[in-house]
């Protein structure tokens, strides 16, 4: 089953990344990658962030979105593509697909974000609410394909979205081309899989780091086990790690490469929120803080580097900044 993803993973290259740099920039811009002397305080480091929080849908996923459209065969996408989403990926989608003229439908798990759904709708997609979590959602999505003859888009699984991605990396390296690590975070693996083929044709030896959520380590297992893991659940409040795997394409690019994959509890992932709070001056969703809080666990091993920090986006609910403010309150 894996062996179609080990071809498809040579569709994802410096070449193909560059193309898409070119494609995208005429959408987005390039996002900041601050230093922010707080925080390598706190970490005894050289600490830089990536803020993709601060694009137009707040997540990075958007590069990626721009960049299937832009490659994808008009006649591909006639009927329309079907997306299935805890959040980020569906509203990068959903966005794109707007300004590409192709319709859209997206599928959340039922008890979504509220506010996320909102903001999808808005751009004009259609909204479906199905299933206990995003794996459910990806269930039904196989039905409506057969069904109503859309294409389906796995976010993971389309080299030209990791090729889009991947222009994240490639601005981390042009402002600081002597970075020495990356800790980024692991959900379905499309951005650690994409930023690990863009270090391995400028600079192999700087190391990824990954991050996953105790409740979610489907990554993590899969190292453990030499094989492709999916986990029986994924309830975390990180909506950008609830995977209950990767996706089979970036399983392939990060197997062999990467070593090690922070995993973080549920305090620590609240933790991590409060320290982007108070030493960046951002709003970072779960997701996006926990290589922040990675990177506190890893002190040790960071001392004295250079360290860039994939803040993934910005889409953090209500409910749970209210919990990281009471942990955080609930610690001094």
């Amino acid at each position: 089953m894996l062996k179609k993803y080990e071809k498809a993973s040579e569709q994802v290259s410096i070449k193909g990344v560059l193309k898409a740099r070119e494609a995208i920039s005429h959408y987005i811009r390039q996002t900041n990658l601050t230093y922010y002397s707080e925080l390598s305080r706190l970490l005894g480091c050289d600490a830089f962030v990536k803020h993709e929080n601060h694009m137009p849908t707040g997540s990075f996923k958007i590069r990626g979105a721009i960049n299937f459209f832009h490659t994808i065969p008009k006649e591909k996408v006639e009927s329309g593509v079907l997306v299935s989403t805890r959040g980020n990926h569906g509203l990068a989608m959903a966005w794109a697909a707007r300004w590409f003229n192709v319709p859209c439908t997206v599928v959340v798990p039922e008890n979504n974000n509220p506010e996320t759904n909102r903001i999808i709708e808005s751009f004009g997609s259609e909204l479906i609410e199905h299933g206990k979590d995003f794996y459910d959602a990806q269930f039904y999505c196989d039905e409506l394909v057969a069904s109503a003859g859309y294409y389906y888009v796995e976010q993971g699984n389309e080299p030209e979205m990791l090729n889009g991605i991947g222009t994240m990396g490639l601005e981390i390296f042009e402002e600081l081309s002597d970075v020495d690590v990356i800790i980024c975070p692991i959900g379905g693996g499309a951005g650690c899989a994409s930023l690990l083929k863009v270090a391995s044709a400028i600079n192999p030896g700087v190391e990824i780091i990954g991050v996953q959520a105790e409740k979610a380590p489907a990554f993590s297992r899969s190292l453990q086990e030499g094989d492709w893991v999916v986990i029986d659940k994924a309830e975390t409040i990180a909506d950008g790690l609830a995977a209950r795997s990767v996706f089979q394409l970036p399983y392939m690019i990060m197997k062999d490469h990467i070593k090690d994959v922070v995993l973080l509890t549920e305090d620590e992932i609240l933790e991590g929120i409060g320290l982007a709070l108070t030493t960046t001056h951002n709003l970072a969703e779960a997701a996006g803080s926990a290589s922040i809080m990675a990177a506190m666990k890893r002190k040790e091993k960071l001392a004295g580097k250079k360290v860039a920090l994939i803040m993934s986006g910005g889409n953090l609910d209500r409910s749970h900044l209210d919990q990281a403010l009471q942990y955080s309150a609930g610690k001094r």
